[in-house]
């Protein structure tokens, strides 16, 4: 039997303020944590790169960037097979078609949400050999290449072939499908970067309406999210405690980026056996705004007095009525909602 879990939330962790920083917003910058506890183990070179592309992502330049890869690692003497996701969620289905034998590499064209679409369909197979991933970003927001510092195609290819294999976390989050007002049926995705719930994810919802906009568009839809000022009531559970209260947004990370490379995460590590929780609690449109500027200025807004911040290995979001979830940059699914934090469970590989 599971114990019952226990009422209020343990005592937040506090930052060390970098007293070397310019004080700005009335604080000095957060010290981040180390992107990687462990230090990456040296591999030899693949014999095999699997190559997941997803056309679409970004301003549609994934299949040109595709096509730089497959030059690049045929001239390292490598062989590739490529394939090309046609529609929202083929590149699950599509990685889980893969046959990938030992020491070969599973590369993602894309952003955030294709490598988490990749690492879904892997997962589902259910096996116990700890795969190998790598990252080409091609995406809007490529978190998680902005903390491996991946800035250019040959950069990522040069990682993928050379670089050294690093112990990476997951989430497992079980969900419903679509967003709040779709019938939706139990879904499980795994995260490699974040989940977002309350105000982050009305935000992404109206960015999406502006993608003609670019990367601005983010900026403008959390602008209108908190000019809105919705109230959002939920239980959060974390590690068997829990509170219910109004909330204005969850911000659930592995990697510190998020969004548009926003330091939303300054204490997360990507291999510590944790995800990391930012809790804003609810805020008037001023706070909002005063919070969202401290995060902007190299994640300030971890010293905001309406800022929690946690790590857990647990997590449970429970709302009366359906409210959307974000899921590493994707609006795929409604709460109710469970997570569980997978350590080591994948290797990805990172620059020298």
């Amino acid at each position: 039997m599971g114990t019952k879990p226990q009422a209020g939330l343990l005592e937040p962790m506090s930052f060390e303020q970098d007293s070397a920083s310019r004080k700005k917003k009335g604080a000095h910058r957060p010290v981040f944590a180390d992107v990687f506890q462990h230090d990456g183990e040296p591999v030899d070179l693949p014999k095999k790169v699997h190559l997941l592309v997803n056309p679409f992502s970004g301003k549609k330049k994934g299949r040109a960037v595709a096509e730089r890869v497959i030059e690049l690692v045929k001239e390292a003497g490598v062989a590739v097979d490529s394939s090309y996701s046609a529609y929202s969620g083929h590149l699950v289905t599509m990685a889980s078609a893969l046959v990938v034998d030992e020491n070969e590499i599973i590369a993602v064209v894309g952003g955030d949400g294709s490598l988490s679409e990749v690492v879904t369909g892997r997962m589902l197979l259910g096996k116990q050999v700890k795969e190998t991933f790598a990252i080409v970003p091609a995406g809007t927001g490529n978190s998680h290449a902005y903390d491996l510092n991946l800035a250019s195609v040959e950069q990522a290819v040069e990682t993928m072939l050379r670089g050294r294999r690093q112990a990476l976390d997951l989430a497992k989050v079980e969900l419903t499908e679509g967003l709040p007002g779709a019938t939706g049926k139990p879904m499980i995705r795994y995260s490699h970067n974040l989940v977002t719930w309350g105000l982050g994810v009305d935000s992404t919802i109206q960015a999406e309406k502006m993608r003609w906009m670019g990367p601005i568009r983010y900026d403008v839809g959390i602008l209108m999210a908190i000019m809105a000022n919705r109230r959002r009531t939920a239980t959060l559970t974390l590690d068997n405690r829990y509170i219910t209260d109004d909330f204005t947004l969850f911000l659930v990370q592995n990697t510190q980026t998020g969004g548009s490379m926003l330091p939303l995460a300054p204490g997360a590590s990507t291999d510590d056996g944790l995800m990391d929780i930012g809790i804003l609690k609810k805020m008037s449109r001023r706070d909002v705004l005063k919070a969202f500027g401290m995060l902007k200025k190299e994640g300030r807004h971890v010293f905001h007095p309406q800022v929690d911040y946690h790590r857990f290995t647990s997590l449970s979001i429970d709302t009366e009525e359906p409210t959307a979830i974000n899921i590493d940059g994707e609006n795929i699914g409604s709460t109710p909602l469970k997570m569980t934090v997978l350590k080591h469970a994948a290797h990805l590989m990172r620059p020298n």
